[in-house]
Parts: C-alpha cells; structure tokens; sequence
C-alpha cells in the first residue's frame, strides 16, 4: 500500500472534488430545464407539505413538542440513509424539489416523520413492535413500489425486502425517542 504524503493526499481528494462539483453543476443545469416545475416536482413539493399540513390538524396538541422533537429525529435518521443510498448507487429520485441533499425532500423530511410521529400518537396501547412491523410492511411493499411506479425513484442495486427491517428499527428508535420521561421535566 503506497504512502501518500499530506501533499499528494491533499492533490487527490481535490481531484475527486471537482468531479463532484462538475457532476452537481451538470444535474443542477438539467434539474432547472427538465424537473422544475414540472409535474413530478409540483408533486414532491405537494407531498413534502401536505403532510405536514395533516400532522398538525391531528397530532396531539398536548404533544406537539413532544412529536415535533421525534419527528426531527427521524428526518435526522432517515435522510442520513437515503443519503448514503444514493451515494452507494443503491436507488436515486427523480422530481427532486431540490437538486441538492437531502436526496428526496418529501420521504426525509415529510412522509416518514409525519406517518411515523402519527401512528405512534394512534392507539398507543398497541405493541410498538406490531406497530413497526406494520409500517414497515406497508412503506416497503407498498409505498416504495407506488414511487417505483410514478418514476420517482428507482432501485438500482436494492430490493424491497431489504428495506423492511431499516423502516422496522427506524420506527422503533422514534418510538422510544417519543416515549422519554424527560419531556415531562421542566
């Protein structure tokens, strides 16, 4: 294994950085001609407001903080791997409502916390790990394959079924982030 000095590691990593910013310039060009404010943006800038629009008319007014808190974690969790999908060529969207991160604005920072956030508010008395199975069952079997269809994302080394546990953990770490005692402190 070759030694790189500071110098020459310095030298290279400015190299693969050009190539990123050259890539970036070139998408945001084709990004501003072919998917701003056509139909599959207009789309992903509906589905990262509207569900926020729901959440508020009903999550538990008494709770909000405590949901709000839970959802940032969770757009913190889920961003943080669809980043790192996209980035490891695993899946990649198209109607981006920014040609930028997050890698898809209404999965990271809308649909999942606001589904999440709700169905963790709804019958609490049901086991969260039901609760997990669930959402993951219906997010990968039924919500990534409606994506699929509409063209707004694509698999390209990834399967469905590997997504089940992911949305089954992320869910339930949002369970036990929204379930903490010290929301009650003052």
């Amino acid at each position: 294994m070759k030694n790189f000095s500071l110098e020459e590691n310095t030298h290279k990593i400015e190299e693969f950085y050009h190539i990123v910013h050259k890539a970036n310039e070139a998408y945001f060009t084709y990004w501003k001609e072919h998917t701003f404010l056509h139909w599959d943006w207009w789309l992903s800038v509906g589905l990262t407001i509207l569900p926020w629009v729901i959440w508020w008319r009903w999550i538990d007014k008494a709770n909000r903080a405590r949901f709000m808190f839970t959802a940032f974690f969770i757009i913190i969790v889920c961003s943080w791997f669809d980043f790192c999908g996209v980035a490891l060529g695993l899946w990649y969207y198209t109607g981006k409502v920014i040609p930028t991160i997050p890698s898809y604005a209404p999965w990271d920072f809308a649909l999942f916390p606001v589904t999440m956030t709700l169905l963790i508010q709804f019958r609490p008395h049901i086991s969260p790990l039901k609760k997990a199975i669930f959402y993951g069952l219906m997010v990968a079997f039924i919500g990534e394959p409606i994506f699929e269809w509409t063209g707004l994302y694509t698999k390209v080394h990834w399967q469905y079924a590997y997504s089940l546990p992911i949305y089954m953990l992320i869910y339930l770490a949002a369970n036990w982030v929204s379930k903490r005692e010290s929301f009650g402190a003052v």
